[in-house]
């Protein structure tokens, strides 16, 4: 490929760090964001605390473009919330920066297809230019580009309630009474959870947060009780690896959460799928299994935190090589399956498994984990710092690895955790073997056995 251009869709922290790698490398590029401006979706979590320090959510490419306005870099080892994520890093990089002139807001991607090419037609289609189609108010625009980079995440098309990645029945009519991701329940949102019972969705870092900032908010607004709804059999799951997990506050969040459980602070539901979903008595009834079933559970309010999944409904028109299951490329998924195991610690990667049938198109970021829950930041920096040496045709930089992860402290295999999950997610995160869990079974497999026996 002769890439010149390159549009990238999404203004997050990881766009912002794919265009900074893009520019360094020589391309031109140009940023498409939905939103009015740069870190659209981390504004609608903003009050939420990382559980990552800052020398993990700066990427190094973004940080030399900073560098040279005079940026002061924030203290390494702190935690910042959403918002001080965007007023210190993305708003500075997205305004201060040569980015500023290539980031178009309130631009959003309705499709994406190959000049002079349909799906199905495919000699010559590689040497042909992307079409990028997109809103921005004034009528419909088009733009084109020798390479996109979708890193659009997922934040706007959130799980539903259901049990069976359907909506709960009845849950669009009840949707005033639904929030979906986490919302500020002891802030900008304070006044339509205090003193409610409050039910909360899901098991991972979002529902333990929601139902923790529920928790304090019990102790300040009498009344308050958070209800959690849990699919699953064991509430253990969701307390994380403790201070065996490398991100401190990663390991605190759960231990705090155990506590919570633990003193009768939180109620728990356990094993509670949700199917209906109904106005009752001023309130909500949630119930798990038929809609008459003798199983369910009344509230004020329900926060579903189930997860989210990726809209690909814009790509439609493009040859995608999706796991039918995770909807994540098909080299990344088994890493990332957390049917098959869950450490955190995935081996960093780029472009060789981001890659799909369409050359010179990549998902990075969130949106590539598909359906997956365990993505970070510094993955998706990783993933653009590889994906634009591919496109500047240096192969060797782009199968590079160029960062380690932290530990988890909990490694699942076959979905059992590992039994020497304690001690380090068994060695850490593979290196090179796309389907080993960890290192240790990486190592199990180089030695001609089956694997390290995790499960």
């Amino acid at each position: 490929m002769n890439v010149k251009t390159v549009a990238i869709i999404g203004a997050g922290p990881v766009g912002l760090a794919a265009a900074a790698h893009v520019l360094e490398r020589g391309m031109s590029l140009v940023v498409l964001e939905a939103g009015s401006e740069a870190g659209h979706a981390i504004r609608q979590w903003q009050h939420v605390q990382l559980f990552s320090p800052w020398e993990y959510n700066v990427d190094k490419a973004a940080a030399r473009m900073l560098a040279a306005t005079g940026w002061n870099s924030p203290d390494p080892q702190s935690y910042p919330t959403g918002g001080e994520l965007i007023d210190g890093y993305l708003d500075p990089l997205a305004t201060r920066t040569p980015l500023r002139d290539m980031i178009r807001t309130s631009s959003r991607v309705t499709a994406i297809s190959r000049v002079g090419f349909d799906k199905a037609k495919t000699r010559g289609r590689e040497r042909a230019p992307f079409e990028i189609r997109y809103q921005n108010g004034k009528g419909p625009e088009v733009l084109r580009a020798d390479a996109v980079i979708d890193t659009s995440g997922t934040w706007f098309s959130p799980n539903p309630a259901g049990n069976n990645g359907l909506p709960a029945i009845g849950e669009r009519a009840c949707a005033g009474r639904i929030a979906y991701g986490m919302p500020d329940v002891r802030g900008a949102a304070r006044s339509r959870y205090a003193g409610k019972t409050v039910a909360v969705l899901g098991a991972g870092h979002s529902a333990v947060g929601t139902l923790i900032d529920l928790a304090r908010l019990a102790d300040e607004e009498p009344g308050t009780q958070p209800v959690w709804l849990l699919r699953g059999a064991d509430p253990a799951k969701a307390f994380g690896g403790g201070r065996n997990d490398k991100l401190a506050a990663r390991g605190e969040l759960g231990s705090d959460f155990a506590a919570l459980v633990a003193s009768g602070k939180i109620k728990v539901e356990a094993e509670f799928g949700v199917t209906h979903l109904s106005e009752s008595d001023g309130g909500l009834r949630i119930a798990a299994g038929s809609c008459c079933g003798a199983r369910s559970v009344a509230a004020d309010e329900l926060i579903v935190s189930t997860g989210f999944r990726p809209d690909v409904s814009f790509l439609s028109e493009l040859r995608l090589r999706l796991d039918p299951a995770i909807e994540a490329p098909v080299a990344l998924a088994p890493l990332i399956d957390p049917n098959e195991h869950s450490c955190g610690t995935v081996r960093p990667h780029g472009a060789r498994e981001l890659a799909h049938d369409e050359p010179g198109f990549y998902m990075a970021g969130m949106k590539s984990y598909g359906r997956a829950p365990t993505f970070l930041m510094m993955t998706g920096y990783e993933q653009v710092r590889s994906i634009a040496a591919d496109l500047a045709g240096d192969k060797e930089a782009a199968a590079r690895v160029e960062l380690v992860l932290p530990e988890t402290g909990v490694c699942t295999r076959g979905g059992v955790e590992a039994a020497g999950a304690a001690s380090g997610c068994c060695g850490g995160p593979a290196k090179e073997e796309l389907s080993a869990c960890c290192s240790a079974d990486e190592t199990a497999r180089k030695a001609g056995r089956a694997g390290c026996g995790c499960s």
